[in-house]
């Protein structure tokens, strides 16, 4: 059996070599590890193919903190190497700012996971539908059909409006009615709509109530839940089966009205003269 000092290379012995070897090898089988984890954690969170480069970019680290770990074992000046190193580091980070940023965003949304693919939200001004979470940035689609890439830097250090989040959303009506219609009889024929859709939810409970008065009539408040992944097409369907009940009802539906008074400025030499002249057109006429 050969001896663990015996030298292979310089200074370097059997023994350094298998240590290398050996931490070599624990290194790829925590990759491996870390890998089929994030498989199973991240699937849901981001689209496959990132989530592939994600993968192998984190074993290559762990990798090469193994040969980073094993090095001493060859009796290297790790004093060198970290000058070397961290200089190497500084120039790269310097270099790839924005995309070291957004990397370590796009971790961030993964760990905090304020948004997942088909979520419906807004970020500053941009609205949309989450289509794809890739490493550095999150592309949204817009009710247009626009795909907009928004940097996860953006993403992360913005006001992230998530309309799906919740499992339920409210609904709000501001209905005008004539202040001669019959209110109660109203509320309750809105009230009945509401109970017979399967999407209105019971808990809670709708509600049908005068807001308020205005000049044109009574003000009726309707609110309602819904599961929010159907909120905007039930928002759509309510009002127009509220406007066709109303219509049955014969209820109107009152327009604004403003009185418009005119004032005769004219001096009274010319309104004299004026009538004057409409009287005579007016005979003329007869």
């Amino acid at each position: 059996m050969i001896p663990l000092d015996t030298p292979i290379y310089g200074t370097v012995t059997l023994g350094d070599l298998i240590l290398f070897i050996f931490a070599i090898i624990v290194a790829v089988i925590i990759a491996k590890i870390a890998a089929l984890y994030l498989k199973r954690a991240l699937a849901d969170r981001i689209d496959r193919g990132e989530l592939d480069k994600l993968i192998k970019v984190i074993q290559i680290g762990i990798i090469f903190f193994g040969i980073w770990f094993a090095l001493p074992s060859f009796n290297l000046d790790i004093g060198q190497l970290l000058v070397i190193g961290g200089t190497a580091g500084l120039i790269i980070a310097f270099a790839s700012q924005k995309i070291v940023s957004n990397l370590g965003s796009g971790m961030f949304l993964l760990i905090e996971r304020p948004v997942k693919i088909g979520d419906n939200i807004r970020i500053g001004s941009i609205s949309g539908t989450v289509y794809q979470i890739r490493v550095l940035s999150t592309i949204l689609k817009t009710s247009e059909g626009i795909y907009v890439r928004v940097p996860n830097e953006q993403v992360f250090t913005s006001d992230i409006t998530n309309y799906v989040a919740s499992p339920a959303r409210r609904l709000e009506y501001r209905i005008n009615i004539g202040h001669r219609e019959d209110v109660e009889g109203v509320n309750r024929a809105i009230m009945a709509l509401l109970s017979e859709h399967p999407f209105v939810l019971k808990n809670p409970e709708p509600s049908v109530s005068v807001a308020g008065l205005s000049e044109s009539g009574i003000e009726i408040m309707v609110r309602m839940w819904a599961p929010s992944m159907v909120w905007d097409s039930l928002q759509t369907e309510m009002l127009g089966k509220i406007k066709q009940l109303l219509d049955q009802m014969g209820v109107e539906i009152p327009l604004p009205q403003r009185v418009i008074r005119y004032t005769d400025v004219q001096p009274r030499e010319d309104r004299k003269e004026g009538g004057n002249r409409h009287v005579g057109e007016s005979r003329e006429g007869s």
